[in-house]
């Protein structure tokens, strides 16, 4: 399982995945057919998101089901960017 901050045209979402990586193609795929097509993101530690989302956090990855392999934890960007600050953020990864 894995978490990050993906920032888009419209702003950033922190996201949950099952797969391995977030350049993997089937996940990129994923992103382009939710009109998501060119993204710049960073891995967020799930021990992290866990503490600081708290209650929310559970709910939304025991809905991650494997045919339902991506989730949104977070879709405020304000709030997404008032929550992590920049040093705790893993390795930057970009999809174009």
């Amino acid at each position: 399982m894995k978490a990050g901050i993906i920032i888009t045209g419209s702003g950033p979402i922190l996201v949950l995945t099952s797969y391995d990586s977030f350049t993997e193609p089937k996940l990129v795929e994923k992103l382009k057919v939710k009109g998501i097509k060119k993204v710049i993101g960073y891995e967020v530690p799930l021990e992290l998101c866990q503490k600081r989302y708290g209650e929310h956090y559970p709910v939304v990855l025991n809905d991650l089901r494997q045919t339902d392999d991506l989730r949104v934890l977070d879709y405020d960007g304000h709030h997404i960017l008032l929550t992590f600050a920049f040093k705790e953020l893993g390795p930057q990864f970009i999809v174009e």
